[in-house]
Parts: structure tokens; sequence; C-alpha cells
């Protein structure tokens, strides 16, 4: 029996989806079912492209009571800048949850991620930062460091952004956008110490691998989101970050313990019992943050749970636009 797949591109996806309360409330559903166990969520495969500096990701998730189910292609070759490429990539597969049957392509060149990944820093935000916060950091100045900013903006009335990268003239680019594009007095710094002085969120979007915010680094009241760490290999919080902080909050512990912050501080003695799932938080089974002078951490790995949601978000809003293409398979 011929059936109908529906195939969008970056452009339309881009028309449907963006910063919006809708999005951010998609993403935040689904945290209490990856903690309480509903989602299905296998861990993530990743194939390592040496020759060609390059890796390619598969995420997918079920999601109780989602029509769809996404199956994420997230490709990262990180020489395609010299060849005039961007440097992260990839595309969706939806399969419809009740007969497996593809039912959209979305060939989104890794916006989805990117937009998923800047609304969980959202959520982290919303329930784990003081809630006056307005003193945004920014460790790194790619693509998900403007757009963390921008999802703060949801959950945050922000008034200054300070910006460190190790090189400086893509965090003055950076602080330049975010001056011109969003209305923020945004300002780079020399140093993470200067970033991080006054701060009330600080963001570290880097591909560490040795850890650029240190314990010396905290202080009062500061909530931590971290977004970089999504393989064996990588590391943004030094030793003792997760020991000092008062609550430390994984997206899921499973995946932070083999490929996030938490993997390399087991191994220096933090306590692995101590990891709240960000979910516990979201559903009010764990209380969060209690004390504004707290410091706390949410280490945020990425997961196929968000792929799923808002993947789905975009089938279902395409289909009431009318919107994509339709191939009959």
């Amino acid at each position: 029996m011929p059936t109908e797949l529906s195939v969008l591109t970056e452009t339309q996806i881009r028309g449907l989806v963006g910063f919006g309360e809708e999005e951010l409330t998609t993403i935040e559903s689904v945290y209490p079912l990856i903690a309480d166990g509903s989602a299905v969520m296998p861990p993530i495969m990743r194939l390592d492209v040496e020759d060609h500096n390059g890796e390619v990701d598969i995420k997918t998730a079920y999601l109780p009571g989602h029509p769809g189910i996404a199956v994420k292609v997230s490709a990262g070759f990180f020489d395609n800048p010299k060849k005039g490429l961007p440097s992260l990539g990839g595309f969706m597969m939806v399969l419809d949850s009740e007969t497996g049957v593809p039912a959209a392509a979305l060939f989104d060149n890794g916006y989805l991620t990117d937009l998923r990944t800047a609304l969980a820093g959202a959520v982290a935000a919303r329930h784990l930062a003081n809630p006056e916060a307005s003193r945004v950091a920014v460790l790194g100045a790619g693509v998900q460091a403007r757009l963390q900013v921008e999802a703060l903006l949801l959950v945050s009335e922000i008034e200054t952004v300070s910006v460190w990268a190790r090189r400086q003239e893509q965090a003055e680019d950076l602080a330049g956008v975010l001056s011109s594009e969003l209305d923020l007095d945004a300002s780079e710094f020399g140093t993470v110490e200067g970033t991080l002085a006054d701060a009330d969120i600080v963001v570290t979007t880097t591909p560490a691998t040795d850890g650029v915010l240190e314990e010396r680094h905290l202080h009062r009241g500061l909530h931590v989101t971290a977004i970089g760490s999504d393989a064996e290999h990588k590391r943004e919080l030094g030793p003792g970050v997760l020991a000092t902080a008062d609550l430390v909050v994984v997206d899921s512990v499973a995946q932070s313990l083999r490929l996030g912050e938490a993997r390399a501080a087991i191994a220096e003695g933090f306590d692995e019992s101590t990891l709240v799932q960000l979910g516990e938080v979201v559903s009010g089974t764990h209380p969060g943050r209690t004390s504004s002078e707290q410091v706390t951490v949410c280490d945020l790995t990425g997961t196929g749970a968000q792929d799923t949601a808002i993947a789905g978000l975009v089938v279902e809003w395409a289909t009431k636009a009318g919107v994509g293409d339709v191939v009959v398979t």
C-alpha cells in the first residue's frame, strides 16, 4: 500500500518553529518522561571519522503519547569551514509511532538540534537559576553561544552579557551581534575570571577537553549550564566544580555518566548518587534550588527525547499549514 512522506527543507522548518513559548514548553515536557522512565531512549550511537576530523551521532527516543519517533543523524566535520562548509549538520527521519512507517524527512541541516539545545538551556535556567538573575556570562562564541542567550530571553530579564572565547576576535564578534541584533548590553572579556565576576548565569558552549570553567571561578548564587560535553573526550567543567556545587542536575544520568561532565568528576571522587535529573525538578518531585546562595550546575548532554519532541511539533505545524512536499512511496 502506498504511503505519503512529507519532506521539509531547512528554510521551511525555520519558518515553522523558533524561540516561542510553545517550543519551550515542548522541550520542557520531555524531561519528566526521561526521569520517570517513560521515555524509551537507547544510548547514543557515535561513529568517529578520524581521517576527516569528523563524527556522526545517531539519537532517537519513543515518547508515550507522541505520534512520531524521530531518528536523528547529526554530523560534525570540523575541517569543513576550510572548505566553505558548515562544521555541523544533519537531518531527521520521523516514523509513525504506531506503525513505524516513515512519515516525514526533515532536512534541517542541524537547525532543530541547535534550537532544542538552546531551549534546553532556557529550561535549566528557568528551574535552577535565581528568579532575579539578569547578568549572563557565556564561554564560547559559536552559533550555540548566541542561541543560548536568545533562548534565555524567554525566561530571564537579561541586563548584561559577558563573553569569553579562546579566540578574542570571535568573542568580540558575538558581543557585537548580541548588542546589535538582540539589543543587549554585551561585552567581550579577555579572561574567564572577568567574564564570570558578576554573573548570575553562565553557559559553557565549547568543545573543550580540559575544563574551561574551574572551581575557583564559582561564587555564591551562580547557576552553571554546561552543554559542550557530549563525548567521552570532552570536558568543560574542571576538577572540583561538581563537588563544590550545592546541586548538580543532569538531563540524563546515564548519558552524563558516559559522555557528560559526571564522567570525569566520578573518577575524581564525585558521588554520583547526588545527581538529580532535570525532569525531577521540572515535575516538582525534587525542589531544585532552595536558596539564593546555592551554586547550581546543569549538565546537558542532549537527548533523543528532545529530538522526537521538536520534530513532532514541526510535523504537526507543517501539516496544519500545508508546508512541505509530499512524496508517495
